[in-house]
């Protein structure tokens, strides 16, 4: 492949993030490229002048949207230098001094060429005088991401245990307690193993280690710092107000029957427990509002942001497809650069600008490949998912990379390479456009379903079951064919797992 190729190839499988990144090193690297300054207009005083053969080839654009390459710049090389004609004389600049300049002159003559040792500065300047730097905070300062906290759990553990009187040695059991801590806030050790690693310094022994491990169990959040999820309720169910209604019963339950709870047999947490499912029901509300991973509720959540690619809206009664311009900025070559380059020097000066005047030239047309791309398989897969920005997921078609690219006549490579960390921004929300492609299941018309759209229909399945009784993987199979839809029960439970739906065993509710 030649390097040009390569290029394209390499700019086409890029994300937005890595896209912005890779713009800004050519910019940096090659002083042929710029950014377009949109404010930049063409000089009025010349419209009808053309620029040269030369220059219009190097006048190329690259953007965001697709831009023809072959378009002119008629933006002057004057256009951002500043009119000295109409500016003052420097003598006039000179001359024009504000008035504080002379008072502090006349202060700077009437001080003594002396001062007694003694003598504080806010005595001799004039009270008129203000400070002579001051800081002032910047429009565009990020409040939120200065004062945001990235505090993680265990650095809240140790603020808590600095302000615990403590003696030193208990400090060091703490700490060591903290370290063996993840951020779930579970321990990842036992008691004995922790003793295992402070004995050869410190001479404790296996009570202090439980005691100290009590005091940090009262520590926020409650339930941090317990070796798994039964001990982990059992504290937060301790810590909560003697007055709080079945708090006797759910400690019960969580001791005795934890197991079941678990496995979601209800029948003999009734039967053993000897509540009624009116009592059983408040208990169980009651132990669903603790926090089964304490952890989670400290420190900063990590928020990714995805920036679309491509946006999908409807007009007039069609689906339009348009690129987002936001994700790349504009490029041109730099023509007062370009000018510079003669045709029959070969010196080193020259030679440098001639290879950077060709490279910019491939990198503007390896992103305008790009983008074209992009746009047409964005058009195709919203040509063949129509039905699903009209009516949803179970309404998508089957599609697979061959049908794209049989589509568009490229290779099923290049398919998957535009299509990889590509986002699509729709009435529906924001998806990868891997989205759109999923395999085919037969359906007892002779017709395919989209994989997708079996398992849109399974999580509605699950979502309209009643409580007591769950759908079983074969219930929902057998209803699945009803609809039309042949599908195996192995395949239903793999999809079920797929959306995170725990079997029917576990989904049975009282209510």
């Amino acid at each position: 492949m030649t390097p040009q190729l390569q290029q394209a190839i390499r700019l086409l499988q890029l994300s937005t993030l890595d896209l912005q990144q890779e713009i800004q090193q050519t910019l940096e690297s090659n002083p042929l490229l710029e950014i377009v300054d949109e404010r930049d207009e063409p000089d009025a005083e010349h419209p009808g002048e053309e620029p040269q053969a030369a220059d219009r080839a190097n006048e190329t654009e690259a953007s965001g949207p697709l831009e023809s390459m072959d378009e002119a710049d008629t933006t002057p090389e004057t256009a951002n230098e500043p009119d000295w004609e109409s500016s003052p004389p420097i003598e006039e600049l000179a001359a024009t001094t504000p008035e504080s300049t002379a008072s502090e002159s006349d202060w700077e003559n009437s001080l003594p060429d002396e001062l007694p040792i003694d003598t504080k500065w806010e005595d001799v300047l004039p009270s008129s005088s203000a400070p002579t730097t001051q800081y002032s905070e910047p429009a565009d300062t990020d409040f939120e991401g200065r004062n945001s906290s990235s505090e993680s759990l265990q650095d809240s553990l140790l603020w808590q245990l600095n302000l615990t009187r403590l003696s030193d040695i208990d400090k060091v059991i703490a700490m060591a307690i903290i370290d063996a801590t993840d951020d779930n806030g579970r321990l990842t050790q036992s008691c004995e193993e922790i003793l295992e690693i402070l004995f050869p310094e410190l001479d404790v022994e296996l009570d202090e280690v439980v005691a100290v491990l009590h005091r940090l169990q009262q520590f926020e959040p409650a339930g941090v710092c317990a070796s798994d999820l039964q001990e982990c309720l059992l504290v937060q169910l301790q810590l909560l107000p003697r007055s709080t209604p079945w708090l006797e019963q759910a400690k019960n339950l969580v001791s005795r029957h934890m197991s079941q709870l678990g496995n979601g047999d209800f029948k003999q947490i009734l039967r053993r427990s000897k509540l009624n499912e009116d009592e059983f029901r408040e208990v169980l509300s009651l132990i669903r509002s603790l926090n089964p991973f304490p952890g989670q509720s400290v420190g900063e959540d990590k928020t990714e942001y995805v920036v679309p690619d491509v946006f999908v809206s409807k007009k007039n009664d069609h689906w339009v497809v348009e690129l987002n311009p936001d994700t790349a900025p504009k490029l041109r070559i730099n023509n007062d650069y370009a000018s510079l380059i003669k045709r029959a020097d070969n010196s080193s000066d020259n030679t440098f600008l001639k290879d950077n005047l060709q490279e910019a030239r491939w990198f503007l047309k390896s992103l305008l490949s790009r983008n074209e791309t992009l746009m047409k398989v964005s058009t195709k897969i919203i040509e063949h998912q129509r039905n699903f920005l009209e009516y949803g997921e179970e309404a998508m078609k089957p599609l697979v990379l061959r049908d794209i690219a049989e589509a568009v006549e490229m290779h099923e490579s290049t398919i998957s390479r535009v299509t990889t960390n590509k986002y699509m921004h729709t009435p529906r929300g924001i998806f990868e456009l891997k989205y759109f492609f999923s395999s085919h299941v037969g359906t007892a018309g002779g017709g395919t379903c989209s994989s997708t759209a079996i398992r849109a229909l399974i999580k509605k399945l699950v979502a309209a079951e009643n409580p007591r009784k769950p759908l079983s993987d074969n219930k929902i199979t057998q209803l699945l064919e009803g609809e039309g839809i042949t599908v195996a029960r192995r395949t239903v439970a793999k999809y079920r797992e797929t959306l995170f739906i725990p079997p029917s065993n576990e989904r049975k509710r009282l209510v």
